[in-house]
């Protein structure tokens, strides 16, 4: 008979502590070796950067507040560099916020997302929402127009700067998704995103997974919307289990791209995993579970790992409510197929991922240890439990696994990179 031991896991801004059986399997990630310093920055900067540097406006794009990447360190390095190294005038560089179809973020939290060169440079949330401010680059051969903010065609210099990470439809992100659909216009995001849906089988794409690439055809549609960006510059976070950057990595291609994509998933991935009767699983913490839309990531990781009418119960704070407010209205349609129907027809921002959670909820059950309100939970399929119902349904399960940072961990058979793109 099995024992019993406490598992501390991340919530919000802290942790709880769980009691789950000594013969629990616990999925961890590997961790990359931390290599930041000022030093390393600066030169991998050097080999990236032109010389000299083209004229005209320095525009640095960045993630928002639910993709950090170690920005308040980083972007000082990297103004730094830019002025002292090689010259340039700080009149001439400019930030460019890449929130896609995300909600806006307040004044203060910007400030806590970048620091204090936030309020010593100007930065631009991005509207997706706002067509007369953006220029169409042409259409992929998926019929998706490539739509971004004009003023980047303006810009003499483009340099991304966020983490890669595994996206539960998308592949990776990070990247080139910083400026599409970062920087994109809402209906040409729609069209790329709209790709998620399979209408001839009235289903989710089945390639359309994390760390796919290659048969994903999602992301081979953001491929060849890279193709048609501007020229941009890469520089790419390597993350820890705790969020904090170990690594930056330098890319001027795609090829580069997809480099640090199959570092990352090395990282990240569980090959030949079993499945299981109940999982345990921490969204990973804060950003990861500041809303529902980033916490479903964590939610459809963990998934993998939980056989045929089993239960998932993850830890997911979700202090920001939903994150969204396209998300509700696709459980008032009367079910999935309808739902489904209904965003076949007229796609709109979260839509998708509320299906992929109705998917989820058919094949398993769900609980949530969570902030969010218990109605709320049951509108979409799943119930909202305490630690203390947590721990007793873990020590009354067959088989079990705890997954300490499921945003971070996929279940091994969805990775697939090639070096075709």
């Amino acid at each position: 008979m099995s024992g019993v031991w406490t598992v501390p896991l991340r919530y919000g801004r802290g942790q709880l502590d769980c009691a789950v059986p000594t013969d629990a399997d616990i999925l961890t990630i590997r961790e990359p070796q931390p290599e930041v310093s000022q030093a390393a920055f600066c030169e991998g900067l050097r080999r990236l950067l032109p010389q000299p540097l083209p004229t005209g406006p320095i525009v640095i794009v960045v993630a928002d507040k639910t993709r950090l990447c170690g920005y308040a360190t980083a972007l000082p390095w990297l103004v730094e560099a830019l002025c002292r190294e090689h010259g340039a005038a700080r009149s001439r560089i400019c930030f460019r916020i890449a929130y896609g179809t995300h909600a806006p973020q307040s004044e203060a939290e910007s400030l806590a997302a970048y620091g204090p060169i936030y309020a010593d440079f100007p930065f631009v949330h991005h509207r997706c929402a706002a067509p007369t401010r953006f220029a169409e680059l042409g259409r992929t051969s998926r019929g998706t127009p490539v739509r971004i903010r004009a003023d980047l065609l303006e810009a003499g210099l483009i340099l991304t700067v966020g983490a890669i990470s595994h996206h539960y439809f998308a592949g990776f992100g990070g990247g080139r998704k910083l400026l599409f659909p970062g920087l994109g216009e809402r209906e040409a995001i729609y069209a790329n995103h709209r790709l998620f849906l399979d209408t001839d089988r009235s289903t989710l794409t089945a390639g359309c997974r994390p760390g796919r690439l290659t048969g994903n055809p999602l992301a081979e549609d953001l491929a060849e919307i890279d193709c048609l960006l501007p020229p941009y510059l890469s520089i790419h976070g390597l993350l820890d289990s705790r969020g904090k950057v170990a690594a930056y990595r330098f890319g001027a291609t795609a090829t580069d791209f997809l480099a640090v994509c199959r570092e990352h998933d090395a990282l990240y991935r569980i090959d030949n995993a079993g499945s299981y009767d109940l999982v345990l699983a921490s969204a990973g913490g804060f950003p990861k579970d500041i809303n529902l839309i980033q916490a479903h990531k964590a939610i459809d990781n963990a998934a993998a790992f939980v056989r045929e009418g089993g239960t998932l119960i993850l830890l997911a704070e979700c202090a920001d409510g939903i994150g969204s407010t396209t998300f509700l209205p696709s459980f008032e349609m009367g079910g999935r197929k309808a739902a489904f129907a209904h965003l076949a027809r007229h796609y709109s921002g979260n839509g998708g991922t509320a299906l992929a959670l109705m998917t989820k909820t058919e094949r398993i059950h769900i609980h949530l240890i969570t902030a969010l309100d218990s109605e709320l939970c049951r509108r979409i399929g799943v119930s909202r439990i305490r630690l203390e119902e947590a721990d007793r349904r873990a020590m009354a399960a067959g088989t079990m696994a705890v997954i300490p940072n499921a945003s971070l961990l996929i279940r091994g058979e969805a990775g697939t990179i090639t070096p075709t793109e």
